[in-house]
């Protein structure tokens, strides 16, 4: 294998995008004409069970368990088709990723992107899984936004290169790995204090972070990641990621519907 040269100017037409080579564009926007369906319920949800995907689907039916009239029709957005980047969902997500909403309930429909802005929209139009305590309220905010930061680590990095890429590549898999290892312990380390990650109260923190780690140590995410981790040597982890997991809600979410559009 020969060593890459790193180009003075680089170009899209000259790089290996492996599996999303028929999708991945350096540019913004709509490509085609798109009409997309709405439903009879007031929230429009466009999205792909990925783990950002299923963030939206779990606190919705949360929201529906606790007697909330948070009813919503899901569509299904094929990513892998380029779905998102037709015109009208670029209207509801101008940076073409899942999962985006459209509220209808007000006069002059609402759209809302970026999944942790969809569970804060949500959390304060109902009121539910997100304190009003100011000191509660943060610490939730502190681990929702620490989940959006660390999520590209655990996506674009890690699972990236363990599981999407073209072919092994020792030095970025051993980097990415390191770092969600690291997370993986301060999540432990947190949990052996806390019932739940923010303090002793199921919140939108939870969901966030679940979605991601909870479903990439119990192997939802990448295939072969719990044992290449040592998940199960997380122990706190394991044991919030299993209560999470045995909710009605989240059950009802991961099996939920996806409408195709």
């Amino acid at each position: 294998m020969s060593e890459y040269q790193l180009p003075k100017v680089w170009s899209a037409e000259d790089s290996n995008q492996g599996r999303f080579s028929g999708i991945n564009r350096p540019t913004a926007g709509a490509r085609f004409l798109q009409n997309l369906p709405v439903g009879e319920a007031d929230l429009q949800v466009y999205s792909l069970g990925t783990p950002n995907g299923v963030k939206v689907t779990i606190l919705l039916e949360e929201l529906l368990e606790l007697g909330l009239p948070a009813t919503y029709d899901l569509y299904k957005i094929s990513i892998m088709d380029g779905e998102q980047f037709g015109s009208d969902f670029v209207k509801v997500n101008p940076n073409s990723k899942i999962p985006a909403l459209l509220d209808r309930s007000v006069e002059k429909p609402i759209r809302v992107f970026e999944s942790a802005n969809i569970l804060l929209y949500l959390a304060d139009k109902f009121g539910a899984f997100f304190p009003s305590d100011l000191a509660a309220r943060t610490e939730v905010l502190n681990w929702l936004f620490w989940q959006t930061g660390a999520a590209p680590f655990v996506g674009g990095g890690f699972g990236h290169f363990f599981h999407y890429a073209p072919e092994k590549l020792e030095y970025p898999i051993n980097r990415f790995t390191m770092e969600v290892k690291r997370q993986l312990d301060l999540l432990d380390q947190v949990l052996s204090e806390n019932l739940f990650v923010a303090g002793n109260d199921y919140t939108i923190a939870d969901i966030a972070i679940w979605s991601w780690y909870g479903q990439l140590i119990n192997d939802k995410v990448y295939p072969g990641a719990r044992e290449f981790l040592n998940a199960e040597s997380y122990r706190n982890l394991n044991d919030w990621a299993q209560k999470i997991s045995e909710r009605p809600a989240v059950k009802r979410a991961l099996e939920a519907n996806y409408k195709k559009i």
